[in-house]
């Protein structure tokens, strides 16, 4: 039985200019019945909205990307009406591999790859999509929009570019590995309702507006190893409104967050912090190095103002972090009752108290 099929093979282009949507969507029905393979050759494919059906379904193009250019394998997206690029639904178990995925800033909150649900646990079943080494960028909404999402993988992948966030989380259980995000506009990351169990590692977290991870509400976070760099607002915002507790934030850089855009200041001045923490319990907040910076040519704001904003919280730790220069003004900002907090042997000086 035929298992991999070549887009090509059923019409589609790589020219920039033919719309390709019908081919590809073929070829992706074709691949839904039997748990098949859709291979994307090197090429640039126009492409309106399209759909993942059935279990086990691959997206594979050859990737090749770099910082400034796409990859090797492009879907362009020219239908300003769409949704999103690439609907995967109840596709259980896909993988996109390979791809890049261009918006080309086109209509308004467009996704890239989007998984929605109308409740948790919508489809029954965990949903397991993998996205992997793939470059997703320029859509006027999310590049990832994962709804009412049940068990997902992101990994060596670049979100960037987006008007909305690089991914939009509200569901739980992920794994978040080794990825860039940056320059999107709503932030690296966005949480939902509630984002709950997950794991992100080894990621570059850099220039993206409102901030780097910004997580509402939910619990049980392991943040491990990233480089959170020039965020436009905290580059970790835990909690609010509601609470987050169960999370470890370990072994991170912070450089250079909280700056507001432009010469613009922030209304809540509680935003140009590395770290912001609103109502947690049980966290710990370890290991980490924050220091102060200004854009690359040495302009903009010197930020942030504060390394740590801790408010409200609750047995939580937030220890043996150094912060020489860290902040500009004071590194440790405490409100509220914060009970049972273990606050200590957090070094550092400001720009101010060199």
């Amino acid at each position: 039985m035929l298992r991999q099929f070549d887009i090509t093979d059923f019409g589609a282009v790589g020219d920039g200019k033919q719309d390709c949507t019908r081919a590809v969507q073929a070829a992706l029905d074709a691949a839904g019945k039997c748990q098949g393979c859709v291979i994307v050759p090197p090429g640039r494919y126009m492409v309106g909205s399209l759909k993942m059906r059935g279990q086990g379904v691959s997206l594979v193009g050859t990737s090749a990307w770099s910082f400034r250019s796409d990859g090797a394998s492009v879907f362009c997206l020219h239908d300003e009406n769409a949704d999103c690029m690439l609907d995967i639904s109840g596709a259980f178990g896909c993988t996109v591999r390979g791809m890049c995925l261009d918006g080309q800033n086109v209509g308004k909150n467009i996704h890239g790859i989007k998984l929605y649900w109308e409740k948790y646990n919508g489809g029954s079943e965990e949903d397991t999509p993998t996205v992997d080494d793939c470059r997703i960028g320029h859509f006027s909404g999310d590049g990832l929009h994962f709804e009412h999402v049940w068990c997902f993988s992101v990994r060596h992948s670049m979100l960037h570019r987006n008007r909305g966030a690089g991914l939009f989380i509200d569901g739980w259980d992920a794994f978040i590995l080794d990825n860039w995000f940056t320059g999107n506009q709503n932030g690296g990351i966005l949480g939902g309702n509630i984002v709950a169990s997950i794991t992100c590692t080894g990621n570059r977290v850099e220039w993206n507006g409102r901030g780097g991870f910004i997580l509402p509400c939910g619990d049980s976070y392991n943040i491990t190893g990233n480089f959170f760099d020039r965020s436009f607002g905290p580059a970790l915002d835990l909690g609010g409104d509601t609470h987050v507790q169960t999370a470890t934030v370990t072994g991170n850089i912070f450089r250079r967050s909280g700056a507001p855009a432009g010469n613009t200041t922030f209304e809540d001045p509680t935003l140009s912090t590395h770290v912001r923490m609103r109502h947690c319990t049980g966290c710990v907040i370890s290991a980490n190095a924050m220091r102060t910076g200004r854009n690359d040519n040495g302009g903009g704001n010197l930020s942030p103002d504060y390394s740590f904003v801790i408010q409200d919280c609750v047995d939580c730790v937030v220890k043996d972090n150094t912060m020489h220069q860290g902040a500009v003004m004071e590194n440790m900002v405490l409100s509220g009752q914060n009970a049972g907090c273990l606050i200590l042997d957090n070094p550092g000086t400001t720009e101010n108290k060199t």
